[in-house]
């Protein structure tokens, strides 16, 4: 069965199809600058990179483009032979704690939640009614960030704050990377040959969160009502105290909405160093020394520590600690470092082990008390297997 790998953004569209169930990746690619000047497109098939530069007004222009491509690279000779497309969407509220087949209930449901995640969800949709309209017979499903962490216990994701904005207002911590920590617990089940595993996966990447897995489900995560808590990112705060908001706003003269922005787009990385938001240019800066590169990396490693141990305690049986997305696949460095962070706990680092370049490989040594593995993470591939697994 062929299947279609979709995430949408506001002006982005990123694909993968595949031959499911053998999960072979038939072509892949990427639309950017949907909607602006510059536009282009970039496919890879069999290895070989291909980009176009061509104009983007919209993400019906891209789906109508990727249409073609797929016909004209031989990938299908009929739009029919598309079975099924799976929608990486943001946010599902707490009403999905599955991904479901697209009908117009779920649209709608989708546009609702909208309000929880305006940068996300309108992008989400308007890829969803493009694919919709041009491979109509295909069965559309939704793949939902928030699901998998559906399973948290209400003492787990309430706020303390009054309970009818929960009642009222859906204040609560959702979690997103669902579907990369779905992945990894789906991986380690059969890495440790184990179903009802216990797991600490990190996802560290420009954006990042820790998940505890207990018995297979999610019980805890960093991230909480939006993206921008738990840890440090790219450009995002991580946990603040939110207090500092209004003295920030007397202290620069800025409204609400400008220190927000602060928050999510000028903080973390590239808002300690001063150098950029991209982890390689600080972890280099760390290495020659540069002082705030040096503070940066240390905090970035504490905060990421300090949620490990808490997740350790809570779970009281740990199988295994991943590591995966972009930093933590390729930084040796800072998993050397947290993990040395780690030896309280009776964990310990195997340092030949973890220079390896691998997709998958263990990097603990045997007096570890914990494994502690690099796992390769695929949301792509994930979204495949549930968009086959409803659509068959």
């Amino acid at each position: 069965m062929k299947i279609l790998s979709v995430n949408a953004g506001s002006s982005s569209l990123k694909f993968q199809m595949y031959e499911m169930p053998y999960e072979k990746v038939l072509i892949s690619g990427v639309f950017e600058r949907i909607g602006l000047k510059d536009s282009f497109y970039t496919l890879k098939i069999d290895g070989n990179k291909v980009k176009k530069q061509v104009n983007l007004e919209d993400h019906e222009k891209a789906v109508e483009m990727l249409s073609d491509e797929l016909i004209n690279n031989n990938i299908v000779s009929s739009l029919d032979e598309i079975k099924a497309i799976g929608h990486r969407v943001v946010h599902g509220g707490d009403k999905y704690s599955d991904s479901v087949i697209i009908d117009d209930d779920v649209l709608k449901t989708v546009e609702d939640l909208s309000k929880l995640a305006p940068l996300h969800n309108p992008a989400n949709l308007i890829g969803i009614k493009a694919f919709m309209k041009k491979i109509s017979k295909a069965v559309s499903v939704a793949i939902f960030d928030t699901a998998f962490h559906q399973t948290i216990e209400k003492e787990e994701f309430l706020y303390s704050t009054p309970y009818e904005w929960y009642e009222k207002h859906q204040v609560r911590k959702y979690g997103f990377h669902g579907t990369s920590h779905k992945y990894i617990t789906s991986r380690m089940k059969d890495v440790l040959n184990k179903e009802d595993v216990n797991l600490i996966t990190c996802h560290l990447g420009n954006g990042a969160s820790l998940c505890a897995v207990k018995n297979g489900e999610s019980k805890d995560t960093t991230m909480g009502f939006t993206p921008n808590a738990g840890l440090i990112m790219g450009t995002r705060s991580g946990d603040i105290d939110f207090t500092l908001i209004l003295h920030v706003m007397d202290e620069e003269e800025k409204d609400l909405n400008e220190v927000l922005n602060d928050l999510n787009k000028k903080s973390g990385f590239l808002g300690i160093s001063k150098i950029s938001s991209d982890s390689r240019e600080i972890e280099e800066a760390y290495l020659n020394n540069d002082e705030k590169a040096v503070l940066t990396q240390k905090m970035y490693v504490k905060r990421i520590v300090s949620y490990i141990a808490k997740y350790f305690v809570f779970l009281k049986e740990v199988d295994a600690i991943t590591f995966s997305g972009g930093i933590g696949e390729n930084s040796s460095l800072t998993r050397k470092m947290i993990i040395e962070e780690l030896q309280p706990l009776g964990i310990y680092l195997d340092e030949t082990l973890n220079d390896k370049r691998e997709d998958e490989f263990l990097i603990s040594n045997d007096s570890s008390k914990v494994k502690c593995y690099v796992i390769k993470t695929d949301e792509e591939v994930m979204i495949a297997k549930e968009t086959y697994r409803l659509a068959k």
